[in-house]
């Protein structure tokens, strides 16, 4: 028997004068699959004590006992009476039962992207976490990417002049998660393409402009691949179970207008005929930086009028990091520490009603407001 019946409830949860380094702030996760498995490695690796996780299904319970030799439970409110905080990657469908539970308890808690697999959802976990004691963290990992960090460190500090558009581009040629499975089914998922990996884009564009108010989108969303019977693919995910039941989308273009003139044009797709991009591009009035996402590359691109007038393309060299890690890092030394710790539920909200715009758009056929 993998579960522990001796173990007693936590008494001290989110007592910051107990906790004095990561080690002691006992972690648990909820949803045990890949990506869970893909968390706790990196807990274990930052010195996290990995209490526990919990998981519907036996089969995925088993497997993580075995790996990591901690307690597994299939209800997460014994999970949730061992533990500090808690790492939340299921199918978005589900993450408003967990979430929210956890908040009332006044758990920490890093919830993977994105906030909710709907509007109405989104919004009652936001309200949650806002009336929680525990910390709150939206696993928007490409902000920790270095590339990532040197374009905003100079927006920043104003290398780049006024930055007014972002294009934003998440495109893979044959990318369908998995046919069949959980992504693509809206009643679980809430979408396709767009909440899969447009959360990803949409947040980026927005976190590189300052995250401004957003007033309105206008977008159209697809599903032209994901039907078909004959779906010729090279990789994919899971098993590949035909198009039955596959009613999300595999592709989206958008245009969102934001306050004072900044805009963000969007590009994402599962599955297009093209070739995959992950290009970036944030125009300033000073210069403007163009990087890819997942390779790394950076340049910045600029003009001067000193000696003959000429265009500067300067290309920067740095390390690629482990995002998912450096997000961790990040969510565990904001509960040992004392300084702001930001609010990413809110901006994670913003993102949900973007995508909601989105979808209202492309069913209606119009541009859609966004009401905050």
């Amino acid at each position: 028997m993998y579960q522990s019946e001796t173990r007693r409830p936590r008494q001290f949860q989110n007592h910051r004068e107990m906790i004095g380094d990561r080690s002691d702030i006992e972690t648990g996760i909820v949803g045990l699959g890949n990506i869970g498995q893909y968390h706790a490695e990196r807990l274990v690796d930052l010195g996290v004590t990995l209490a526990g996780g919990m998981d519907v299904a036996a089969e995925a319970r088993t497997r993580f006992a075995r790996r990591y030799d901690v307690d597994v439970y299939d209800d997460h409110q014994e999970l949730y009476d061992t533990v500090d905080a808690v790492i939340i990657t299921t199918p978005n469908k589900y993450h408003e039962e967990y979430a929210v539970d956890a908040f009332e308890r006044d758990l920490h808690v890093l919830l993977e992207k994105p906030l909710g697999h709907s509007i109405e959802s989104a919004e009652r976990i936001a309200e949650a976490a806002n009336a929680s004691d525990g910390y709150a963290m939206v696993g928007f990992n490409n902000r920790f990417a270095n590339t990532v960090r040197i374009v905003k460190n100079r927006i920043e500090r104003g290398d780049l002049g006024d930055v007014s558009h972002v294009e934003a581009n998440y495109v893979r040629r044959r990318g369908i998660p998995g046919r069949g499975s959980w992504f693509t089914r809206r009643q679980i998922a809430g979408g396709g393409a767009l909440i899969d990996l447009g959360v990803h884009a949409i947040d980026l564009a927005l976190y590189l402009l300052g995250y401004p108010e957003v007033e309105a989108v206008n977008g159209v969303t697809r599903s032209e691949f994901g039907s078909r019977e004959e779906y010729a693919y090279l990789d994919m995910w899971a098993d590949d179970a035909g198009p039955a039941g596959f009613d999300v989308d595999d592709s989206a273009s958008a245009f969102i207008r934001c306050a004072g003139n900044r805009t963000i044009s969007l590009e994402v797709a599962w599955a297009t005929n093209r070739p995959a991009t992950h290009e970036f591009v944030a125009r300033g009035t000073d210069s403007a930086a163009r990087f890819d996402l997942l390779e790394g590359d950076l340049t910045f691109h600029s003009a001067s009028k000193v000696g003959p007038d000429h265009l500067e393309d300067t290309s920067i060299e740095t390390r690629q990091n482990d995002t998912h890690s450096d997000e961790q890092r990040e969510f565990f030394d904001r509960i040992i520490g004392e300084e702001d710790r930001g609010n990413s539920v809110a901006e994670a909200l913003t993102v949900q009603r973007v995508i909601d715009g989105i979808y209202r758009s492309s069913d209606e056929g119009h541009t859609a407001s966004i009401d905050e």
